[in-house]
């Protein structure tokens, strides 16, 4: 097959839409011509004929490369990278071939809300030959036990929350990664000031991340319920950390046993769960669970997907 998947902001940022793409390009690229476009030219689109498309921006790109592959009797697939709001009603709205959820809940809605579209529901995933609970850990001045935090630096990662839990943990350290955001400059000054040294804050290449999660003891996100899925999640559990999360259902359906669940906005009850987090022996749950989430699994069904549309 004919493959297209459109990110603008391919190999400029590292986001779950950027893995997405990057880790799909390199399995079904084994047996499909497969391009990344990340300058879309729509004239081109219209001359290279692409069996599938896959726009990953959303808003207006969805719409312009639907026109496209009606014109050019193409398949157009849209992954609920966004999550549910908005940017998916519009994914919606641009009528693709298929619309794949990434969770139960984000498929139910989205059944309702088109009720005329194809809704398949494929996970993102995760490397669980990259991500893995041996190898180097990354070295950082912090002591241990060590909590880490990985997201953007936006509102909706409400990276504030872990700093403020962690600082009711006297013997706690707190890492936060991530891959910028307007909220960088202010998550530094408040991990200063209410954790001292026990608080760092860093970013570093995406080859490194094993590294990363390799140095910690447990694992948090305490983004809104708005987030589609949380790729940092499965991440930190192939990497043998359980997870402290946001209690919602697409949360629960990722990390299942293999952490707690919590409201992060309650900072004693979520300070409660990650030293309980800290207290468990978790044995192998948290990488048992993650191999439910393998990328090589996750690209044969986009391959099956692709294969019986364009049949």
């Amino acid at each position: 097959m004919k493959i297209a998947f459109l990110n603008k902001y391919q190999d400029k940022v590292s986001r779950g839409a950027e893995t997405f793409v990057s880790e799909l390009y390199e399995r079904l690229s084994k047996d499909n011509q497969v391009d990344v476009i990340s300058k879309v030219n729509y004239f081109d689109l219209l001359k290279n004929k692409y069996d599938v498309v896959i726009p990953t921006n959303g808003r207006l790109q969805v719409f312009l490369v639907r026109i496209v592959t009606w014109l050019t009797h193409s398949k157009m697939i849209v992954s609920g990278q966004s999550g549910i709001g908005w940017d998916d009603k519009l994914n919606l709205l641009s009528f693709p071939n298929t619309f794949v959820a990434l969770s139960e809940k984000a498929s139910k809605w989205a059944k309702k809300f088109n009720p005329s579209i194809k809704v398949v529901q494929i996970p993102n995933g995760v490397d669980l030959n990259k991500f893995t609970v041996q190898g180097q850990s990354l070295r950082v001045d912090l002591k241990k036990p060590i909590v880490l935090a990985v997201g953007a630096f936006t509102p909706q990662k409400r990276m504030d929350l872990a700093i403020r839990a962690v600082a009711k943990l006297p013997e706690v350290s707190l890492l936060m990664l991530g891959g910028g955001g307007e909220l960088e400059n202010e998550l530094k000054l408040l991990g200063n000031k209410m954790l001292g040294d026990r608080f760092q804050i860093m970013s570093v290449p995406f080859v490194q991340m094993p590294e990363v999660y390799r140095c910690a003891n447990v694992f948090t996100l305490p983004s809104a319920s708005s987030e589609s899925f949380g790729n940092v999640l499965v991440e930190a559990m192939a990497s043998g950390l359980p997870v402290v999360a946001t209690d919602d259902p697409v949360r629960r359906e990722i990390v299942g046993d293999a952490g707690l669940f919590v409201d992060p906005t309650d900072t004693e009850g979520y300070a409660v769960a990650i030293k309980k987090a800290l207290d468990t022996d978790w044995g192998t749950k948290p990488r048992s669970q993650a191999e439910k989430f393998s990328w090589d699994e996750i690209a044969k069904k986009y391959n099956d997907l692709f294969s019986k549309l364009t049949k």
